[in-house]
């Protein structure tokens, strides 16, 4: 069951902390053939695909370090199928990561993480 694995709980995490930074959701864990997209966002007339990694500590590396360049790939190419799933022509996007990590109680917002 997705709710009881730590990727929900992370991913609630990030979407408290948007909602308390003036994001407006649009949709949670979009999948499809290509991929997954955790948090598809919009604030300030740009559309937001966000990437969300946790770790309880930094022992094994930094959470935005396991956003590898195939995940980025699978991320862009799916970004693109919702895009025309949804007729959004001439959209401003762009790709952020949230990394959380408990033991320090910190939440990293990293604007424009990767590019097309």
């Amino acid at each position: 069951m997705y709710r009881g694995n730590k990727g929900f709980y992370f991913e609630e995490i990030a979407k408290r902390y948007l909602l308390n930074n003036k994001y407006i959701i649009l949709d949670t864990n979009f999948l499809c053939k290509f991929g997954e997209i955790d948090i598809i966002a919009l604030k300030d007339g740009v559309l937001i695909f966000i990437e969300v990694k946790g770790r309880k500590n930094v022992d094994f590396g930094y959470p935005s370090e396991y956003v590898t360049p195939v995940k980025i790939k699978k991320i862009i190419s799916t970004a693109k199928y919702y895009l025309m799933k949804k007729n959004y022509d001439d959209v401003k996007c762009r790709f952020d990561v949230i990394e959380i990590i408990i033991d320090k109680k910190e939440i990293n917002y990293i604007e424009n993480a990767f590019e097309v």
